[in-house]
């Protein structure tokens, strides 16, 4: 079963996440409104946490950065990121499971 917060699109896989910034630690912390929460390490400024993010998520997935791309919330906690490439949705909740 697909979780809420990832959906297939024609052009890739969009995920819903809320994020974090300033936390301790990088990590997948659970569910929160219907999107994947991340803490991150990075602060809130000068799009620091958004590049880290990308970084993170590129680490993870095994997926090359410029792969992945914001398609809204830049300035906001809550994110749709897209992930295109040769990753399925079902490799991308493994990695990324709470």
């Amino acid at each position: 079963m697909t979780p809420i917060w990832l959906k297939q699109t024609p052009a890739g896989i969009t995920l819903s996440l809320h994020c974090q910034p300033g936390a301790k630690q990088t990590k997948v912390v659970g569910l929160h409104d219907g999107c994947l929460k991340i803490s991150l390490q990075a602060p809130a400024l000068e799009n620091k946490a958004n590049a880290y993010l990308l970084a993170w998520l590129s680490k993870q997935l095994k997926v090359p950065q410029k792969q992945i791309q914001f398609v809204s919330g830049q300035n906001s906690r809550k994110k749709q990121i897209e992930i295109w490439g040769s990753i399925s949705p079902e490799q991308i909740v493994q990695i990324l499971k709470p």
